[in-house]
């Protein structure tokens, strides 16, 4: 991936709202997403994580504000957004390469006319950012869970986006997979200095990783650094006590 020097400053979330047939999904969600740090989204199961990815990626309408901000403060209409999902539901049995799946992405020529060269210099690019070159000509179906969602950030990261959104990227990774997987996120952050929002029911991952963990319920309960985040009541409340009536020490090593 080519060099790309992040326009943002941040990401400022006001009173962000979101109601569906009478159902508020979301009420008043306010925090800043900041370039060149981790932001941990977490909360149990009908929080309201996804739906808040989606109205970022503008999938669905809301109320309050959405801004994109540069460092002297002014409005960016427009940004790149990078997003790795869950998982990706396909037919594992399809005669799909890798280089077959990104060129498809790559370019509007039918793969099965040939990949040009150009095409292949840009896979192979997106590839080796992510430490992924060796899987050019796997079949598709037949990668593991942690090198098939090292293959959908090399798709996110082209073009290098100013917002990358990995919604439980590495749920069901194992854990080899799972730190290839997050020292390549890491090493993004700290060369691209990009906004990176990770959505994960992982509390030790979270611990470890984070430089911000935002903790929703419909609304933002509470949010700071990790020690802050997992001392706080509103963590208490929704995770339980952990041994010696501390939250935190479910989490430690």
């Amino acid at each position: 991936m080519s060099e790309h020097q992040c326009s943002l400053c941040h990401i400022g979330l006001e009173g962000v709202t979101v109601q569906r047939g009478g159902q508020k999904l979301l009420q008043d969600v306010s925090m800043h997403i900041h370039c060149g740090q981790l932001t941990v989204l977490i909360g149990q199961n009908g929080a309201g994580k996804t739906t808040l990815i989606r109205a970022l990626l503008g999938e669905i309408p809301y109320t309050g504000s959405i801004r994109h901000v540069d460092a002297a403060g002014r409005d960016i209409p427009h940004v790149r957004i990078g997003y790795v999902p869950q998982q990706l539901l396909f037919d594992r049995e399809m005669p799909v390469t890798v280089e077959d799946f990104l060129a498809a992405a790559f370019t509007r020529r039918p793969v099965w006319t040939g990949v040009s060269r150009k095409t292949r210099h840009q896979v192979l690019d997106a590839l080796e950012t992510v430490e992924a070159v060796p899987l050019l000509k796997r079949q598709l179906g037949r990668c593991s869970g942690g090198e098939l969602q090292r293959v959908l950030l090399a798709l996110a990261l082209h073009p290098a986006p100013d917002l990358l959104v990995l919604d439980e990227p590495v749920s069901g990774v194992d854990q080899n997979g799972l730190n290839m997987f997050l020292d390549t996120v890491l090493r993004l952050k700290e060369t691209h200095h990009m906004a990176i929002l990770l959505v994960s029911h992982d509390l030790s991952l979270v611990r470890a990783y984070a430089d911000h963990v935002a903790l929703l319920d419909k609304s933002v309960l509470c949010q700071g650094r990790p020690d802050e985040v997992f001392a706080a009541e509103a963590f208490t409340a929704v995770f339980g006590q952990g041994e010696e009536g501390s939250p935190w020490k479910r989490f430690m090593p």
